[in-house]
């Protein structure tokens, strides 16, 4: 048996021809991975990885609901400040020797101790320490019950649970490989980890103890095997596709948008037969900002801030840039997909108003050219070059600065930029990820408050928000903040983005998500 193993192996990373390998997902991260440790699970390449590996108490459905993991139940009291989750008695580790005998053990209340102590050790500085900021303690009752006591209520915090940061880790494992964890991974997940030659290729197999079935009863996850390469291009990624070599492909890159999709966003007629496109919202507002304390006129100036929003047609920009992917942002900072989302509270497209502000601004201040300036990075130049031609046309002047990424990133929170382009990705899905932009105790460079946006009436919703265990009313305080905001246009949203997953014919069950998580447990694939 271990000969055709070895056998296998060699077949898996020496054959020329993907194609004839028996239920094995292929796909490719251009962005690499850093590692395999869930503690260090920033970025979505490395969340993708960890996702098939790890558990936590809790995940997320494509419907952005919790719902149970290696907590099969939990309740709520002591005013929404206390978690006890009760635990399954079936999640087994992977296998490895330093577990003794059996090679496994069971997961208890102790390991979620222990995981979360990891996650708040400075030693160890994870980069998802912010997670438990809201937590005052917890510990193990017994074995199968966990308990979680809040210092605040804070009604988002099962979706902070839900993170990859949260997952559990087995302590004598983590200690016996200290730092090279991130290379050693032993977790939960329906896949365990075989191989990685850094750069090159990384390895999953079946763990073919996970705990979790299907509808029918039948164990996950379906495939044997999981293949990531680490091509660095989005470019040579598609071609892989193209020639069978890949069985997915995620997101629209501007080297091949073109060549797959027509301008209306649908599947070239040469690619129906061959390949899947699955679509869907995408918890990440594309936007511009104004920095509210500039000394600028033009940027204090709430007329040319509205001039900008009114001055540009985001359903034409969606179509010549993006293909049709994206949902053109006529709402606020909430995105499409999210509660809390409105159409109602943000700007269409009316050139002629956009005229008249800029027009006002003119009259009231005596500035005959009013001019700004957005500063950008070379990926969104052709988004920033598109709203400067339309907003000229309104007789404002606007120039484009472009900057690295690391300059705009440091320079943004450090208040140096009058205006900017920005994204932001959910952290958690809640609409309270996306307000506390605008607290005003969330100034930059000690919160995300990068507009250094001030409201009282804000502020006391916000914190009201808190303590709002309703889930409508909840929601509703968040559409009323956010509606308060695009009052005094701090922001231009340009686009909520879309996930795109373009897969071949013979995969099934990948599903899509607002969060563009990668979940393979359920995905089959038939010849």
């Amino acid at each position: 048996m271990k000969y055709i193993f070895i056998l296998f192996l060699l077949f898996l990373g020496c054959s020329p021809n993907h194609k004839e390998l028996p239920n094995i997902f292929r796909y490719n991260e251009h962005k690499n991975i850093s590692s395999l440790d869930p503690a260090f699970s920033k970025d979505l390449a490395d969340i993708w990885a960890t996702n098939q590996l790890f558990n936590g108490l809790v995940e997320m459905d494509d419907s952005l609901h919790v719902k149970p993991s290696i907590a099969k139940t939990w309740s709520i009291s002591d005013s929404a400040k206390t978690y006890t989750f009760n635990l399954r008695n079936d999640v087994y580790f992977h296998h490895h020797s330093l577990f003794g005998a059996d090679s496994t053990r069971t997961v208890n209340a102790s390991d979620f101790v222990y995981s979360f102590n990891r996650l708040k050790d400075k030693q160890v500085a994870s980069p998802g320490s912010w997670v438990l900021n809201k937590v005052a303690d917890f510990y193990a009752v017994n074995d199968s019950v966990f308990e979680i006591k809040l210092s605040q209520s804070f009604p988002a915090f099962l979706g902070l649970l839900t993170m990859k940061y949260c997952s559990v880790v087995p302590k004598e494992i983590v200690e016996h490989y200290g730092n090279d964890f991130r290379s050693n991974p032993i977790g939960t997940g329906p896949f365990k980890f075989k191989r990685w030659e850094e750069n090159l290729k990384l390895v999953f197999r079946k763990n073919t103890t996970y705990f979790e079935t299907d509808n029918q009863g039948n164990n996950l996850p379906y495939l044997e095997a999981i293949t990531i390469t680490f091509l660095p291009d989005k470019q040579s990624e598609f071609l892989q596709f193209t020639q069978g070599n890949l069985d997915y492909v995620s997101g629209l890159d501007a080297s091949y948008k073109d060549e797959i999709l027509t301008a209306n966003g649908n599947l070239r007629d040469n690619y129906t037969q061959t390949v899947n496109m699955i679509r869907g919202p995408y918890l990440n507002t594309e936007y511009l900002a104004f920095y509210m304390d500039s000394e600028i006129t033009e940027i204090q100036s709430e007329y040319i801030r509205k001039a900008v929003n009114y001055g540009f047609d985001r359903e034409k920009m969606m179509i010549y840039l993006r293909n049709g992917v994206g949902i053109p942002a006529h709402g606020g900072f909430i995105p499409k997909g999210l509660p809390g989302y409105s159409q109602e509270v943000g700007f269409n497209y009316e050139p002629e108003k956009a005229k008249d502000y800029v027009e006002l601004f003119k009259t009231e201040t005596g500035i005959k050219n009013p001019e700004i300036t957005i500063t950008t990075t070379s990926n969104y130049l052709s988004f920033c070059e598109y709203i400067q031609r339309e907003l000229q046309k309104t007789g404002l002047l606007v120039a484009v600065n472009v900057i690295p990424a690391s300059s705009l990133k440091d320079s943004k929170a450090n208040g140096k930029l009058d205006m900017f382009r920005a994204s932001w990705v959910a952290d958690y899905p809640d609409a309270e990820n996306y307000l506390s932009l605008y607290y005003s105790k969330n100034f930059a460079p000690n919160g995300p408050n990068y507009t250094h946006y001030k409201n009282d009436q804000f502020d006391t919703w916000y914190e009201q928000a808190f303590t709002e265990t309703n889930t409508v009313k909840r929601e509703q305080l968040y559409t009323q903040m956010d509606s308060l905001v695009m009052t005094s246009a701090p922001i231009v949203p340009m686009f909520y983005d879309e996930v795109v997953r373009f897969t071949r014919k013979n995969i099934t069950g990948l599903g899509i998500n607002p969060i563009n998580l990668l979940d393979l447990k359920r995905v089959k694939k038939v010849d």
